[in-house]
């Protein structure tokens, strides 16, 4: 059983800009971006939260002080790139700053209520040229492009890996993330 965390999690990582610094969690918190947030940490990002039980629980599984030293709590919006789930609301988005990167994590886009700001895609990725008769699977991609979760699954498959990622459990990033450049 697949429920493809680890590759959205892989798309997401490798869709941030490579000198960005810092980056500001809003929407609902999730099994993705708890990992996000960890792997962000870890790479030595300021990773912001806004709300205190999200920073308690991401703050309780930091292993070392110096990727504890990147977690922080901020109420402010001048956050360059945005990570977003589900639950974002309008009035929260308005308040980007002009220029934001606003990436979500999320099965479902947000809606785009801001013009000056640059909307991501959900986690998802371009389909070989060789797979035939691929359209998008949800509405708001393009063509021949699939959502991270169910190429997740594809990848499974085709590398062999018996091994569930579901409930708690993550499957290795790096290592997904490898296998899907491979195919």
């Amino acid at each position: 059983l697949v429920d493809g965390s680890s590759l959205a999690v892989a798309v997401v990582l490798n869709s941030i800009p490579k000198d960005t610094t810092q980056v500001v969690f809003r929407g609902n918190f999730s099994k993705v971006a708890n990992s996000l947030a960890l792997a962000l940490c870890h790479k030595g990002i300021q990773v912001a939260v806004s709300r205190q039980g999200d920073y308690q629980k991401l703050k309780s599984v930091l292993e070392s002080t110096e990727d504890q030293d990147k977690l922080i709590i901020s109420k402010t919006y001048s956050q360059k790139v945005w990570l977003v789930g589900d639950g974002l609301s309008k009035e929260e988005e308005l308040k980007a700053s002009k220029g934001t990167l606003i990436i979500p994590y999320s099965h479902f886009p947000p809606n785009k209520v801001r013009k000056d700001c640059f909307y991501y895609s959900t986690p998802a990725m371009l389909t070989p040229k060789h797979l035939k008769n691929v359209d998008s699977c949800e509405n708001w991609l393009p063509r021949r492009v699939m959502s991270a979760w169910r190429i997740a699954g594809i990848l499974h498959g085709l590398e062999g890996w018996n091994v569930n990622e579901c409930g708690n459990d993550m499957f290795n990033i790096d290592k997904i993330w490898q296998a899907s450049l491979q195919h």
